[in-house]
């Protein structure tokens, strides 16, 4: 399926801003920040958690880059940002002033579910088993 230019553009941006944020925060996850750390521990799941989490991070990042496993990596994206907010909401906080952050990790897991959904928007024809369902043609 051919796409417009302004598809392709606008794909291409959304995919950056959610690997850039994600690949940001693994320099965090690997190097054992005092931030990583901290929320790990918080949730009782550290270093695995973090470890295991950076890791699908990773695998999220490069896939958002293959055109045929796009989606499957914007579904990933979604997923560790949708799990990262719902420990922010429920054990840790919006802002974690223990390490000074003041929300920032918060809005990073916010702007990459944003534009995870706006990819899967996007893409929704190439959803793997109900991407047929969402086809114009």
């Amino acid at each position: 399926m051919e796409h417009s230019k302004a598809f392709v553009i606008t794909s291409w941006i959304l995919r950056l801003i959610v690997a850039v944020i994600l690949l940001q925060t693994l320099f965090f996850k690997f190097s054992a920040a005092k931030e990583s750390i901290y929320i790990f521990s918080t949730l009782g799941a550290e270093p695995w958690g973090r470890i295991g989490s950076g890791i699908f991070e990773l695998i999220a990042s490069i896939l958002l880059f293959i055109p045929s496993t796009t989606t499957v990596g914007a579904a990933m994206a979604l997923a560790a940002t949708g799990s990262a907010i719902l420990f922010h909401l429920t054990r840790l906080g919006i802002a974690l002033a223990a390490v000074g952050d003041h929300g920032e990790l918060f809005a990073l897991a916010i702007v990459v579910t944003l534009c995870s959904i706006a990819v899967l928007v996007l893409h929704r024809e190439e959803l793997p088993l109900i991407g047929r369902t969402f086809s114009t043609t």
